[in-house]
C-alpha cells in the first residue's frame, strides 16, 4: 500500500505535466490546421499517429458543417491568406481565438512541378499530296460558280487547315464586231473595266465548297487579319492534339511567365502558332460550350498551367464546382483555400466572402498607398505578399437556376472590383443561354471563349457574333481576346486525368512534408532527436569548407525548416561552418 501511494504521488505530477504539453501542441497544431494550404494533409498526418499526445488533439470541423455567411467568412478567415489581417483578440475571447494570434513556424522551399510530370503531344501531320489536292478542288468548286479565285497560302494546323484564298477579278467586256480582210464579220472581246470579286460571293459559298470537299463543315474567315486574303478553313482527315507541355515549353510563353504570374496556356492556332495569355490582363474568363464540347478539358488546362508555375505562397484558389465530379480531382492541393464548393449554399456563401477578402484587400492597398497588387508586392512597405486569388466556376447554369438573385450581383461586384487587388474569376457554363450569362455579367467578362454550340443564337449570345456552331468539338474554340474584334479560332490544351494526378501527387506530397517538418519542431521529444539525415549533412560539411541551410537543402533535397535544423547542428557540435554572406548565398 505505501509503495502504491508512493507511486502515485510520483505518477499524477508527471500526468499533469504531460496533459499541459500535450493542450499546448494540440492549440499550435490546431492554429496550424487552419491558417496553413497544408491543413488537410496535417489533420490526416495526425489522426495516422498513434503516439498518446496526438489524442490530445482536438480539431475543428471540416468547411463543409459551416453555413451561415459570417460562420464562412470566420473561418476562411483563419485559413491565413496573406492580405487578411488577423482579427484583434480581445480579453474576453475564448481561449481557441487567443491561440489564432501565436507565431507560426515558417514554412519555404516550395519547389515548382517538373515539365516532366506532363504528357508531350503526338504528331500527327498532313501529307503534302492531301493539301495540294484540297487546294485544287477548292479553286474548281469557287470557278464553277463562277468566282475568279486561287489558293495562294496554307497552314495547317492541329484540328483544321486553312486554305488563303486570294481573290480575283469581276471584269465587265463588250463585243465588238469587225471585218477581216476577206470581208468575213468577227467578233472580238474587249475589257471595259474590272473589280475585285466581293467576299460576299466567297462566303455564301460555305455549304458548296464543304460539299465539294466532303467535309462535315467549312468556316470562311474574311479576310484573314493583316492579310488581304480570304481564310477557308477545312478540318483535318486526322484531328491532332496538343499538349499543355508543349506550349509550356515555347520560348514565347517563357517569356511571358518571367514577367506575369498568371501566364495560362490556351492551345495552338490554325497555323500551328502556340496561343497563350495573360489571366491577369483579361482580367476575367467565360467560357461556354455544349456538352463533350471541351470546356471542362479547358478549365483542367487552365489550372495545371498555373499550378505549374505558382506556389502557395504566389497563388490560390476557390473552386466551385455544383457537378462534383469535375474539379474534385484537385482536393489537397496547398494552393486552395478550403475544399471543392459542391452546394449551392455554400457556394453562395463563398462568394459573400469574396466581397469582404476585396473589401480587405482595398484597404491595404489604401493602407499603404498603392493601387494594384502588383506594385503593393513590389514595395518594401508589403509585409508578406498578397497572392493572386482565382475563382473557378465549373458550371455557372446550376449557380443562376438554385440563386441567381445571389449570385449575379455577387459576382458582377467581384469582376468589376476585382482586378486591382489581385482577384480573377473563371466561369464555365454549358447552357449559354441569356437566362445564365445575361447582359449584365457578359458585360463583365471581356474575354470569352466558346466551343462547340448548338445554335447561332447561343453564338450571339457569348461572342455577340455567329460562327461558333460550325466548331467541330473536342477542343476546337473560339477565343475573343479584349483587344480583338474578331474571334481566333484555337485548338484547345489537352490535359489528360493522369497528368492531373501527378500534378497534384506532387503537391500534395510536398504539403505532406512540410506538414511533417512543422510538426516535428512543435514536439520536443521530435525536436530532441538527432535528424537521420545529419550523418550525410556532416559528411558534405567535411567535403566543403563553408555551407549555408540552402545548400543543403539543394544537396539532400530536404525542405527548407528542415536544412536550417540541420545547419544548427552541425554548428553546435562544430562540425559546419556557415558562409561568411549567408544572404548572398554565395557557391
Amino acid at each position: 500500500m505505501y509503495a502504491g501511494a508512493r507511486g502515485a504521488r510520483r505518477t499524477i505530477p508527471l500526468l499533469k505535466q504531460t496533459r499541459d504539453w500535450s493542450l499546448n501542441v494540440a492549440d499550435r497544431l490546431r492554429d496550424f490546421y487552419w491558417r496553413h494550404p497544408v491543413h488537410e494533409t496535417v489533420a490526416y498526418w495526425i489522426r495516422s499517429r498513434r503516439a498518446p499526445r496526438v489524442r490530445s488533439v482536438r480539431l475543428l470541423p471540416p468547411p463543409s458543417t459551416f453555413e451561415t455567411p459570417s460562420r464562412v467568412e470566420e473561418e476562411l478567415r483563419e485559413v491565413g491568406t496573406a492580405p487578411v489581417e488577423p482579427a484583434r483578440v480581445e480579453a474576453t475571447q475564448t481561449r481557441r481565438a487567443a491561440t489564432l494570434q501565436m507565431p507560426l513556424p515558417t514554412l519555404g522551399g516550395w519547389q515548382l512541378p517538373s515539365l516532366e510530370l506532363l504528357n508531350e503531344t503526338a504528331q500527327t501531320e498532313l501529307t503534302q499530296g492531301e493539301v495540294e489536292r484540297r487546294a485544287r478542288k477548292i479553286e474548281e468548286a469557287l470557278a464553277s460558280y463562277g468566282v475568279e479565285a486561287r489558293v495562294v497560302q496554307v497552314n495547317v494546323g492541329p484540328a483544321v487547315t486553312q486554305f488563303g484564298v486570294e481573290p480575283g477579278w469581276d471584269r465587265r467586256v463588250r463585243a465588238i464586231k469587225e471585218r477581216d480582210r476577206n470581208g468575213n464579220v468577227v467578233t472580238r472581246s474587249e475589257e471595259v473595266s474590272r473589280t475585285r470579286v466581293k467576299v460576299e460571293r466567297i462566303s455564301s459559298l460555305a455549304n458548296d465548297l464543304a460539299l465539294a470537299l466532303a467535309a462535315p463543315a467549312v468556316r470562311i474567315e474574311a479576310p484573314i487579319p493583316g492579310t488581304s486574303l480570304v481564310g477557308i478553313e477545312v478540318p483535318n482527315s486526322a484531328m491532332g492534339t496538343v499538349s499543355v507541355r508543349e506550349v509550356l515549353e515555347d520560348p514565347a510563353f517563357q517569356k511571358l511567365s518571367s514577367r506575369s504570374k498568371l501566364a495560362v496556356a490556351l492551345g495552338k492556332g490554325t497555323a500551328g502558332e502556340v496561343s497563350f495569355a495573360d489571366l491577369s490582363k483579361m482580367p476575367h474568363l467565360l467560357i461556354a460550350g455544349a456538352t463533350g464540347s471541351g470546356k471542362t478539358v479547358c478549365l483542367n488546362s487552365i489550372i495545371v498551367s498555373l499550378l505549374m508555375q505558382n506556389t502557395p505562397d504566389d497563388l490560390r484558389f476557390v473552386m466551385i464546382d455544383p457537378k462534383r465530379v469535375e474539379l474534385i480531382a484537385f482536393n489537397g492541393i496547398p494552393h486552395l483555400m478550403t475544399a471543392v464548393v459542391t452546394e449551392s449554399d455554400r457556394a453562395v456563401d463563398i462568394l459573400k466572402w469574396l466581397e469582404h477578402e476585396m473589401d480587405n484587400r482595398y484597404r491595404k492597398l489604401a493602407s499603404v498607398g498603392m493601387h494594384n497588387v502588383e506594385r503593393y508586392n513590389k514595395s518594401n512597405k508589403a509585409g508578406r505578399p498578397m497572392p493572386y486569388l482565382v475563382v473557378v466556376i465549373d458550371e455557372l447554369a446550376d449557380l443562376m437556376l438554385a440563386k441567381d438573385d445571389e449570385v449575379e450581383p455577387a459576382l458582377c461586384r467581384l469582376a468589376q472590383m476585382g482586378r486591382a487587388v489581385g482577384v480573377h474569376l473563371v466561369v464555365a457554363t454549358q447552357r449559354p443561354s441569356v437566362d445564365v450569362i445575361t447582359g449584365l455579367i457578359k458585360a463583365n467578362f471581356p474575354t470569352r471563349i466558346s466551343f462547340a454550340v448548338v445554335s447561332q443564337v447561343d453564338s450571339r449570345t457569348v461572342l455577340d457574333m455567329v460562327g461558333a456552331e460550325k466548331l467541330l468539338g473536342r477542343g476546337d474554340m473560339l477565343y475573343l481576346s479584349p483587344d480583338a474584334a474578331k474571334p481566333k479560332r484555337l485548338q484547345g490544351c489537352l490535359t489528360t486525368p493522369d497528368e492531373i494526378d501527378r500534378v497534384v501527387r506532387f503537391w500534395r506530397e510536398q504539403a505532406r512534408q512540410q506538414a511533417e517538418e512543422i510538426f516535428s519542431t512543435s514536439t520536443p521529444e521530435v525536436a530532441g532527436q538527432d535528424d537521420p539525415l545529419l550523418q550525410q549533412a556532416r559528411q558534405l560539411a567535411r567535403q566543403h569548407s563553408q555551407i549555408s541551410a540552402s545548400f543543403l537543402q539543394r544537396q539532400l533535397r530536404i525542405g527548407l525548416a528542415r536544412a536550417q535544423r540541420l545547419m544548427q547542428q552541425l554548428e553546435n557540435d562544430g562540425t559546419g561552418t556557415p558562409k561568411q554572406s549567408e544572404q548572398t548565398e554565395e557557391t
